[in-house]
Formats: structure tokens, C-alpha cells, sequence
């Protein structure tokens, strides 16, 4: 079992954002904290996990990193979990100090995630990140100094051309810092968001087509020059004694495990059944601590969608389509992907390469469509 738990608060909404935050000068941890595990108490019997180890927790947002360290270790200490859990936490790196960090650890934190986008101040500004660059080198030496195991990067590419992004310098400068991962991100026009109105208005361009194409292999092939492992289409594991720094938890949503979600806008997973929490904090809160369930929506998958869904995420990992599914693809579709050179096939294995990554919506419903007849 997996657990994620959305920590919505944020300083400030970033100009592409489209996330489910709460813009906050003071965070009302205490409340928040009550509202999680109140929702925790009603699920636990319901949905039949009271008594799991959990494999990965991951603290997501938002800027879970706003919370006060005896915060996120109340949050922690509420959740037994395996002795090699991973538990991540999502960073801006203003708030990391070495107090902090060390308070992180203390309360089993094995990662964090650092939320850095780019080295350009000028960058930074436009995206209104809470954060000067230079922050960026202290947050790491503050998180290795406390002994967390790994740290993960952000970094964005295919901004607005008015911008002139130094990708190439942005790749440069975070493997300076040595991380243990990196997650790369093409920026993506999100309806009410700043950077859609920009937009609309003519203030800025989006990238081309064409440019995102060559800025995710421009990606690509720097970080796998170095080493890294692009296992799934946006992240890059490094490794440790040899083997790679993948991101377990994330791993658990792409291979279809079942994972609890918890707070605003969270979403669960039971194998066959998905659920969905009220968006906004305060709705969740008023739900909640009213004693009522937050839950805001919920689908019961068929097994046809299940099968699609696996496909697509089989598609977006590394990890690939089995042999089992994979019998079940159209097999002309499949041919003709892997003589273009988006997909591999190997021991009935289909997989997706970089440039496959790139038609991944195209290239999963050409093989999900079968010919008339069957």
C-alpha cells in the first residue's frame, strides 16, 4: 500500500499553476494536521488498511515544506510503515534550512524533492517562484549535511520563447549539484492560470511544438550521457553501488498498485475503484472536521479501461507493456510504431522510446484501436 497526502498551502500560485493550493501567509498547521487524520480515522476501517505498513508516503503539494517540522512528523507518526519505507517531501528551497532538514529526517523523511524549475533569475521571477537561485546550492548542502538519503531536482523546459531559456546552462547547473534524481517537465497551458492569460493577451509566446520536441531530447541525451536512467517520460534516476534512484512511490501509480489518498484534492486507489477528494481546503476542512466524508467524485473503472490505463502507463514507464497485454495490442499499429522508431519490442515487451514519449496520447490509442473486425 502507498500513501499520498496533499499539503496545499502555498506563499504564492506560480504563473503556470493550475494545482489545488491555498494561498497562505500563515499556515494553519494545527487545523490541517486535525483534518488529515480525521479523515484518516474515517477511512481506516471503511476501506480496510488500519493495520498496513505502508510501502511509500509522499508529502505533495502545495509547498508541504511551509508546514513546521513537528507538523509533518505528527503527519509522519500516524502512518506505520515498513522499515525500508521511501518517504518523500516536496521542497521549495527557501524553507530549507538546516534545522528543518534535520527535523525532516528525524521524522523518517528518506527524499526530498526539490522544487527548482531554473538557475534564471529572470526565469524564476516570471514563474513567481518563492525562491532566488542561489538558494537552490544552500538547500542542497543544508539536506546533505542532515543525512537525507537522496534529493530529486525539478527543472522546466519549452517556456515562453520571450524568456531565451538557457536549457542547456539550467542541466549544467543541477548536475553541479550532484542530485540523486532529476524530473524534467515541459511547461504546459493550463486554462486560469496567469500564464494563460499572458497568452491570450500577447504577452508571451508558447513554445513551438517542434522546439518542446527538441528540448525534452536535448534532456535526454545529457542526462543519460552522464549516467542518469530515463525510466519514465518526465524523470532520471541516478544510482547508488548500481543501482538506480528510481522514484518508488511514483513507480507504485505507474505499474497500477493501490494507493490512499488523503487531503484536499487527493485521489485513492483500490485496483478497481478510484476516488477523489473536495479541491479547495476549505471545503475539505468544513467536511471533515464536520464529520462528513470529503470525497468529491468516484468512478468504478471496467476492465477495458483498466486495460487502456495500463497500457498508457505501461507506455509512459521504462517498465513497458507486458507480454500478457501486450498480446492484446494491435499488432499492425505495433509494427508500424516500432519501424518509425517510437516503440522497442523484445520478448513480447512493448516499450516506448524517447521519441515515442513524445506521440505518447497518439501512440496509445493507435495501439489500443483495433481493426475493424477484430
Amino acid at each position: 500500500m502507498h500513501l499520498y497526502i496533499h499539503v496545499p498551502f502555498c506563499l504564492r500560485r506560480c504563473s503556470y499553476c493550475d494545482f489545488a493550493i491555498a494561498v497562505r501567509s500563515r499556515v494553519p498547521a494545527d487545523r490541517y494536521v486535525a483534518a488529515v487524520l480525521a479523515e484518516r480515522d474515517r477511512r481506516a476501517g471503511r476501506e480496510g488498511w488500519r493495520d498496513t505498513l505502508f510501502e511509500t508516503v509522499y508529502l505533495g503539494g502545495g509547498t508541504p515544506s511551509r508546514l513546521p517540522p513537528e507538523s509533518i512528523a505528527a503527519l509522519l507518526d500516524a502512518f506505520p510503515r515498513t522499515p525500508d519505507a521511501e518517504v518523500t517531501l516536496e521542497a521549495n528551497p527557501e524553507d530549507v534550512t538546516l534545522e528543518a532538514a534535520r527535523a525532516w529526517r528525524a521524522a523518517g523523511a528518506t527524499r526530498v524533492s526539490l522544487g527548482v524549475q531554473s538557475f534564471d533569475p529572470a526565469v524564476l521571477a516570471w514563474m513567481h517562484r518563492p525562491h532566488e537561485a542561489p538558494a537552490v546550492g544552500r538547500a542542497m548542502t543544508r539536506l546533505r549535511e542532515a543525512g537525507l538519503p537522496q534529493v530529486s531536482v525539478d527543472l522546466m523546459f519549452a517556456l515562453p520563447e520571450e524568456l531565451e531559456q538557457d536549457l542547456a546552462r539550467d542541466l549544467d547547473q543541477a548536475l553541479a549539484l550532484e542530485p540523486d534524481h532529476i524530473s524534467a517537465y515541459g511547461l504546459t497551458l493550463e486554462p486560469r492560470t496567469p500564464y494563460a492569460r499572458w497568452v491570450t493577451g500577447k504577452r508571451v509566446t508558447p513554445a513551438p511544438d517542434e522546439r518542446y520536441a527538441t528540448e525534452f531530447l536535448l534532456v535526454h541525451d545529457r542526462l543519460t550521457a552522464v549516467g542518469f536512467d530515463h525510466y519514465e517520460v518526465s524523470n532520471y534516476a541516478g544510482s547508488r553501488n548500481g543501482a538506480p534512484l528510481r522514484a518508488r512511490h511514483n513507480g507504485a501509480y505507474w505499474t497500477g498498485r493501490p494507493y490512499l489518498g488523503l487531503g484536499p484534492a487527493a485521489h485513492g486507489y483500490d485496483g478497481g475503484r478510484r476516488r477523489w477528494n473536495e479541491r479547495e481546503w476549505t471545503a475539505y476542512e468544513r467536511a471533515v472536521l464536520g464529520g462528513r466524508d470529503p470525497v468529491a467524485g468516484e468512478e468504478a473503472l471496467t476492465p477495458e479501461q483498466r486495460a487502456l490505463e495500463a497500457a498508457y502507463l505501461g507506455l509512459r514507464s521504462s517498465h513497458g507493456i507486458d507480454p500478457v497485454l501486450g498480446a492484446r495490442l494491435n499488432h499492425r499499429a505495433v509494427l508500424a510504431a516500432a519501424s518509425v522508431g517510437w516503440l522497442t519490442t523484445t520478448d513480447g515487451w512493448v516499450r516506448a522510446t524517447p521519441r515515442g514519449w513524445l506521440v505518447l496520447d497518439e501512440l496509445t490509442a493507435l495501439l489500443t484501436t483495433f481493426p475493424e473486425g477484430g
